[in-house]
């Protein structure tokens, strides 16, 4: 029986909940159109999911069928209730826009003669546009989606001048992020050219513009207006920017955050930083820990706090004066502004920083972990959920929060070569310990199979607030396309490309190895296939491309080592039963932690020979909970790569970057 005639015989029984979720269910089928009105209407009428409605009455309509009856029920329900308010904001809008010096027009369109309609879709400032003249409705509109869609920032040589933009959100990124004239010396407002004055107007129902005017900034250019740009201010109002002199940029005047997000260890981090690195509109540091972060922004906002007076804030923070005069008297300042506080006093972030840009810097920011680890569960519902503590310690930490705007890049690389990179430093890393503690190992290697294949950073809520302006770039495409990769993601950071990334440095200096094959040092692409046979072996590695391989095939990287067979728990063990090099590795640096601890019996110190046996048992049964964890783990992602996060939200992949074809140098990597 199909859902639809089980959805009628469940309202013919009067158990609207269940009908509900048949008609609803009939609709995720494909239902016929008349089927589909028949599902919208009852489900509206019975306290369903308006939103299934919405969708199956505007579908409908834009394909011309029952009009009569869907307009005027979308009018009824969803725009009357609402008209009122959205008449309102119009006409507040209007009043102030009839005053405002820098739009030229003010023969406002009577509301009822707007020719778009706005329907309500949600609380959150969505819309779906009816445009009257065609009879259709258009897509959904969020007016306040936190996504910056276009690279405003290009050309920094004129004012800026952007067309036809209809959301809040980059409004007020516009507004917030370009200097004022009055700041940077010169003719700096922002120039919105719109191409038909009635729809300006019509847009005009659901914006808010008394906090965007109150600074002066934007020009409002109509249709044929265009020719107007850029205006000499001086001429045309008497006012002469030159006058001023160039203010420094302020705490607060830095309002926007490129997260460069670690998704694990090896990964080219590093190589990112260092093309960022000396860029004019960018406060730019390497990798910082982000332990080290959070200990220094307490220490800082204690001693602010703590201070009597100036002068002891002064002699307390050992900061440049001018930032720590402008935290000390700041109200309600926030971790964000201490940390835009230390990057502005750091000669390393500010030395190549242009004092007379047109717009604020942004704060170019790697908070650094020593490791990324997740952590696998199955929960009530049976879904597979992912954890990571560096991930909640990311998101509950108001550095984040406090940021107005955030753009957020992820370096991705071949996941075994990453984890070859992984296994081979942490092991390096151990014998530098032992050189240094007298045969003391403070660094272990881990897991870093399973780490591998359990860390999905990759995957993202895509309406979490820190992802939901992020794009995946892969470092081979960094390494091998430099141009059209660096290109693109300036384009989509909102930065202008500067010759400054064609060079990798720290500090503004080039980092001083040798390398790069037409380029710069730094961009030689020779890592791309660096072997790492030393720390991986063919069964890890086919695990590896096994359990990631929707990644593999999301990110355009072809199998080195799974050879596409069906995989079922037997061949699973057979592979971990070869994961013998990491295995050696773990081994080797583990016992010595084993060693450290001195086996007595009675209280006496027994020999070394009976030592050593404790020793070998020891890391036997500790294998041993390793090879359990590793088949547990994989029964469960055997059922399917199929995640949720902790509020059993799916997760999705990350967005990738989009290159330009016409720009590539070299075939893209596979």
């Amino acid at each position: 029986m199909e859902a639809i005639e089980i959805a009628r015989k469940l309202a013919g029984l009067g158990q609207s909940g269940d009908a509900v979720r048949a008609y609803g269910l009939a609709v995720q089928q494909g239902a016929a159109p008349i089927e589909q009105m028949e599902a919208a209407a009852y489900i509206l009428q019975n306290g369903g999911d308006y939103r299934v409605s919405y969708g199956c009455f505007v579908g409908l309509y834009n394909q011309g069928l029952f009009r009569e009856d869907i307009l005027p029920l979308m009018e009824a329900v969803f725009y009357e209730p609402n008209v009122k308010m959205m008449k309102s904001r119009y006409e507040r809008n209007c009043k102030l826009l009839a005053k405002y010096p820098y739009l030229f027009r003010r023969d406002f369109v009577p509301f009822e003669e707007l020719p778009i309609r706005f329907f309500p879709y949600d609380d959150h400032n969505g819309y779906v546009p009816f445009y009257r003249g065609e009879e259709r409705f258009g897509e959904f509109v969020s007016f306040g989606n936190q996504v910056i869609g276009r690279n405003f920032f290009k050309d920094l040589d004129k004012p800026i001048l952007a067309e036809d933009v209809f959301s809040q959100y980059e409004l007020e990124y516009l507004n917030d992020n370009v200097r004022k004239s009055e700041d940077v010396g010169r003719e700096n407002h922002v120039y919105l050219h719109y191409g038909s004055w009635g729809v300006f107007c019509a847009y005009l129902q659901c914006l808010n513009l008394r906090k965007l005017l109150e600074s002066r900034k934007l020009v409002f250019l109509i249709e044929d207006e265009i020719g107007q740009y850029p205006i000499d201010f001086e001429e045309r109002f008497g006012i002469d920017y030159s006058r001023y002199p160039v203010k420094p940029v302020s705490i607060r005047e830095v309002k926007r955050l490129i997260w460069h997000t670690q998704l694990s260890t090896h990964n080219g981090g590093d190589f990112f930083n260092e093309v960022f690195d000396g860029h004019p509109n960018l406060l730019c540091m390497p990798s910082l820990m982000m332990s080290n972060m959070v200990n220094v922004i307490k220490e800082v906002r204690t001693a602010l706090e703590q201070a009597p007076t100036m002068q002891s804030a002064l002699e307390t923070i050992h900061w440049p004066a001018r930032q720590v005069m402008e935290m000390y008297h700041m109200r309600d300042r926030t971790d964000k502004d201490i940390l835009v506080g230390l990057f502005l006093g750091k000669e390393e972030a500010m030395c190549c920083m242009d004092p007379n840009a047109r717009i604020a810097p942004a704060l170019f920011f790697q908070p650094h972990f020593s490791n990324i680890v997740y952590q696998l569960r199955v929960d009530s519902a049976n879904r597979t959920v992912l954890e990571a503590e560096n991930y909640d310690e990311i998101h509950r930490s108001p550095i984040f929060h406090n940021f107005k705007y955030i753009k957020t890049f992820t370096p991705v690389r071949r996941f075994t070569q990453s984890h070859g990179a992984t296994v081979g430093f942490m092991y390096m890393e151990s014998l530098s310990a032992d050189d240094k503690e007298k045969g003391t190992a403070k660094t272990v290697v881990s897991d870093a199979v399973m780490e591998r294949v359990l860390n999905r950073s990759f995957m993202i809520d895509p309406e979490d607030r820190l992802y939901k302006d992020g794009v995946l770039v892969r470092l081979e495409d960094g390494k091998l396309n430099p141009k059209a990769t660096f290109r693109a993601l300036a384009a989509f950071l909102d930065l202008p490309y500067t010759e400054s990334m064609e060079v990798c440095s720290e500090s503004g200096k080039p980092v001083p190895y040798s390398g790069g094959d037409g380029y710069a040092p730094g961009f030689k692409p020779d890592i791309i296939e660096r072997p790492y046979d030393m720390y991986m072996n063919g069964d890890e590695c086919c695990f590896i491309e096994y359990f990631l391989r929707d990644a593999y095939a999301y990110c355009g990287y072809d199998f080195h080592y799974y050879d596409g067979a069906p995989m079922d728990e037997e061949r699973v063990k057979k592979l971990i039963e070869g994961f013998v090099t990491i295995n050696h590795y773990m081994e080797e640096t583990q016992i010595k932690i084993f060693r450290e601890a001195e086996v007595s019996q009675d209280g006496v110190p027994v020999d070394e020979e009976l030592a050593e046996k404790v020793y070998r048992e020891l890391m036997k049964n500790y294998m041993k909970q390793f090879d359990e964890n590793r088949l547990n783990s994989a029964r469960i992602l055997l059922e399917g790569l199929r995640f949720v996060n902790k509020r059993g939200q799916p997760l999705r992949m990350m967005p990738k970057l989009k290159l330009d074809e016409a720009l590539l140098e070299r075939p893209l990597y596979h």
